[in-house]
């Protein structure tokens, strides 16, 4: 029998307390894990069961607003939409259609059918259940993926902390509505970080405010983001962003943040 390789732990308090001094976020850092069974989410310490029908994006927010750490399987939840993009449903083809949007989020048939093409969602079969919960917790260690909820001007300075080692350019999307599978549905799918505007649903039932977006990470890639925003604080580059002047002499300024030192 194969050896299993042990999940990788990580110091989520330190994690949470650096996100905050570099960032000032408002808002919890929360993490979420996906269970092949449901007693694998039941069995985590002092878990919520939902008592009522929500949407995920409720979900998530009683993580992230509330701070609880919350498990539900498909059941807990409204609709196909939200439990296909966590794979509790499955992608066949009466989802794929998406009949219920014509007329309402899209003007055809043709409209609807290429959105829900176009979602990244985690594949069906694969899970039972899903939990939320706050990194400093630790009831997830290691969740599959975080979620950070920022304004674009912290949410840049992350992206910056990303690129500073191993650039690569992101490539990302907008769905529009049903924008959870830009964030964690397509982190959850991929394993890579990903960015969305916040949607409708997430605003009106999940209470996203207008300022903020959403990061879907893995929990190395935060341990990366940090790393690359403490040197680049160094250099200078830190938030908040300070204006200069719309009328200054931009050429002091430049050459603080742009030049080698």
């Amino acid at each position: 029998m194969q050896q299993q390789t042990p999940p990788e732990h990580f110091d989520f308090a330190g994690i949470v307390a650096d996100l905050n001094n570099l960032l000032r976020l408002k808002t919890t850092v929360i993490g979420i894990k996906m269970f092949p069974r449901v007693e694998d989410m039941e069995a985590i310490p002092k878990i919520r069961r939902p008592q009522a029908i929500h949407t995920t994006d409720q979900i998530v927010s009683m993580a992230s607003r509330l701070g609880w750490t919350v498990g539900i399987t498909g059941d807990d939840l409204v609709g196909a939409q939200c439990r296909a993009v966590i794979g509790l449903a499955p992608q066949d083809e009466k989802w794929l259609a998406g009949e219920n949007y014509v007329g309402v989020w899209h003007g055809t048939a043709e409209d609807a059918r290429k959105r829900q093409e176009a979602l990244d969602v985690v594949p069906y079969g694969q899970y039972q259940a899903m939990a939320v919960s706050p990194l400093t917790s630790g009831r997830l260690n290691p969740p599959d993926i975080c979620l950070v909820y920022a304004t674009p001007g912290q949410m840049i300075i992350l992206i910056n902390g990303l690129q500073y080692v191993g650039y690569k350019k992101f490539e990302w999307g907008v769905v529009g509505e049903t924008a959870c599978a830009d964030s964690w549905g397509r982190a959850l799918k991929t394993g890579e970080p990903s960015l969305s505007l916040p949607c409708f649903a997430e605003r009106r039932y999940g209470g996203v405010p207008d300022e903020e977006m959403l990061m879907a990470l893995p929990p190395a890639y935060l341990v990366k983001a940090i790393a690359g925003m403490k040197q680049l604080a160094k250099n200078g580059l830190r938030y908040p962003i300070a204006p200069y002047g719309i009328q200054a002499d931009v050429r002091a300024g430049m050459g603080v943040s742009y030049a080698k030192k």
